[in-house]
């Protein structure tokens, strides 16, 4: 990962957070800190099991 891509990731979202609070409009993410890191804790377990390289094809599975 590019350090310059996570850069401009912060900066859409600071943009993008902006924009929502300039039109006083909810943001679509979680406002309190227990909420963002249930967030942070679904980004380590994909990539905990990522890591472990485990897991099944859903999709496969059923046929799609």
């Amino acid at each position: 990962m590019s350090m310059q891509l996570t850069v401009l990731a912060l900066l859409t979202g600071l943009l993008a957070g902006a924009v929502f609070r300039f039109f006083t409009i909810p943001i679509p993410a979680p406002p309190e800190l227990p909420g963002i890191m249930g967030i942070v804790g679904i980004y380590l377990g994909y990539k905990v099991i990522e890591y472990a390289d485990i897991g099944i094809d859903l999709l496969e599975t059923l046929g799609l």
